[in-house]
C-alpha cells in the first residue's frame, strides 16, 4: 500500500513538474525539395541571398528570353544614371523590325518611347523591342552584347555570356539558374522604381493586346515578377519572385518541359521555400556591436560592427537561439582608420557554426600623445610578460 502512495505521489510531482517545466517542440522535420520537370533549378531568398535549394545551379544552359532581364536592366540603369529617359523616342530599324521570334509588333521606321518598348520586352517577349532598345543604347546588337557582359561580370555572373539582346540560340549565349536568379534579385534590390513593369499582366500595340507568359501572375497574388523564355534548345524557363508576410523569395528555372510544367516547377520551389524556411537579421549594419580597448589612442576603446547585415535563411525552428561570438585580432593599437578589419564575429546556433564575418571599426580612432603612448607601450610589455608566465608553454612539471 505504501508502495502504490508513493508511486501515485511521484506521478502527480511529475505530471505537475511537467507541465510547468514542459520540453521544447522539436523543431517540424525539413521534407526533400520536390520533384521537378526541369533541368537546372534554384530557389533564393532575396533578402539574404542564400540558396535554399538547387539542382546544377551553374550549369550553362540557353536562357532564351530570360536574357531580356539583362536588356531590361541595362536600359534602366541608364535611365537611374541620367543617360537615358523613359520618353526618349526611339526610331524602330529594319533590322529590329525583322528580328524574328516573339514581337511586340512594331513598324519599321515608327517611333516608340523607351518606357513603352520596356513593356514590350518584358510583357510580350518582343525581340523586336529588344533590338530597338539595343541599337538605341550602344548603336548595334553586337555592341549591347558587348555591354551586356561587361554588366554579368561586375554583377558576378560567371556562368554567363551574352551574344545578343534577344535570347535567340547562339552557340556562346548562355547563362545559368543561379546567375538568373542573381541578376533577379539585383534588379529588386537595384530598380525597384521598374519593378512593378514585371507583374502587368497585358500590353497592348498596334492594336493587338498580348497577355503576359507567367502564367503564376493570374494563379498566386504573391507572384509580382518577372520573366518566361521558350526556345526550342532551351525548353521553358522561368525566374519568378513572390512575396508573403515581408519575405520574398526567386525561383529560376531552367529547361522544364512544357508552359504549363515551368510554371508547376517554380510553384512547387515557391510554396517549399515559404512553408518550411525562414530568413531573419540577426545583426545589422554600423550597429555597435562591442567597445574592445584601443592601445596608444587619444581614446581607451572604440566602437565595433558589420559592414552589412547579417541576414540568414534557416530551416523554421522557434526554438533556435542564436549566440554571438566575438575574437579580436589583439592588441587593437592606434591609429585605426574606418572600415579596418579588426576581428570577428561568429554566430552559432548552439555547437552549430552558422557564419563568420569580419568585424570593422566604426570611426576613426587617431594615436594618442606621446605620453599616452609611451604609457601603453610599457602597460603591453608588462600584459606580454604577466601572460607569458601563465601560458600552458611556460608551465613546467
Amino acid at each position: 500500500m505504501k508502495h502504490t502512495i508513493l508511486r501515485l505521489a511521484l506521478t502527480v510531482i511529475s505530471l505537475s513538474w511537467g507541465s510547468a517545466y514542459a520540453a521544447p517542440t522539436p523543431a517540424a522535420p525539413i521534407p526533400s525539395p520536390p520533384q521537378l520537370s526541369a533541368k537546372s533549378w534554384v530557389l533564393m531568398d532575396a533578402a539574404s541571398g542564400e540558396i535554399i535549394t538547387s539542382e546544377d545551379p551553374d550549369e550553362r544552359l540557353p536562357p532564351a528570353s530570360l536574357t531580356k532581364l539583362m536588356t531590361v536592366y541595362i536600359a534602366t540603369r541608364e535611365i537611374q544614371d541620367g543617360r537615358l529617359r523613359p520618353s526618349d523616342m526611339v526610331t524602330v530599324s529594319e533590322n529590329a523590325w525583322r528580328t524574328e521570334g516573339s514581337r511586340m509588333f512594331l513598324d519599321p521606321k515608327s517611333k516608340v518611347s523607351i518606357q513603352n518598348l520596356m513593356k514590350g520586352v518584358v510583357i510580350d517577349s518582343g525581340n523586336d523591342a529588344s533590338v530597338a532598345i539595343a541599337e538605341h543604347i550602344a548603336g548595334s546588337e553586337e555592341s549591347f552584347a558587348g555591354l551586356m557582359n561587361i554588366t554579368a561580370n561586375r554583377l558576378g555572373l560567371k556562368n554567363t555570356h551574352f551574344e545578343n539582346p534577344t535570347g535567340l540560340p547562339s552557340s556562346q549565349h548562355y547563362s545559368s539558374a543561379l546567375d538568373m536568379a542573381k541578376l533577379a534579385r539585383t534588379i529588386i534590390t537595384d530598380e525597384s522604381a521598374y519593378y512593378s513593369l514585371y507583374k502587368q499582366k497585358y500590353f497592348s500595340w498596334n492594336g493587338i493586346r498580348q497577355p503576359n507568359r507567367n502564367l503564376l501572375l493570374w494563379r498566386d497574388k504573391t507572384v509580382d515578377g518577372l520573366k518566361t523564355g521558350h526556345t526550342e534548345a532551351a525548353g521553358y524557363c522561368m525566374v519568378t519572385s513572390a512575396k508573403r508576410d515581408g519575405r520574398r523569395l526567386i525561383t529560376a528555372v531552367f529547361g522544364s518541359n512544357s508552359m504549363k510544367n515551368r510554371a508547376n516547377d517554380a510553384q512547387k520551389l515557391l510554396a517549399y521555400g515559404f512553408r518550411y524556411f525562414d530568413t531573419e537579421t540577426y545583426a545589422k549594419a554600423i550597429e555597435v556591436l562591442a567597445n574592445p580597448i584601443i592601445w596608444k589612442g587619444e581614446n581607451n576603446s572604440m566602437p565595433v560592427g558589420l559592414l552589412d547585415d547579417v541576414t540568414l535563411t534557416l530551416p523554421k525552428n522557434q526554438n533556435r537561439k542564436v549566440e554571438r561570438s566575438i575574437v579580436f585580432d589583439e592588441p587593437l593599437i592606434a591609429p585605426v582608420k574606418k572600415g579596418d578589419v579588426v576581428g570577428t564575429i561568429t554566430f552559432k546556433d548552439g555547437e552549430h557554426e552558422l557564419v563568420t564575418r569580419p568585424l570593422i571599426a566604426l570611426r576613426d580612432e587617431a594615436a594618442g600623445s606621446w605620453l599616452t603612448r609611451t604609457w601603453d607601450t610599457m602597460r603591453l610589455f608588462f600584459r606580454g610578460i604577466f601572460q607569458g608566465a601563465f601560458s600552458d608553454d611556460s608551465i613546467t612539471s
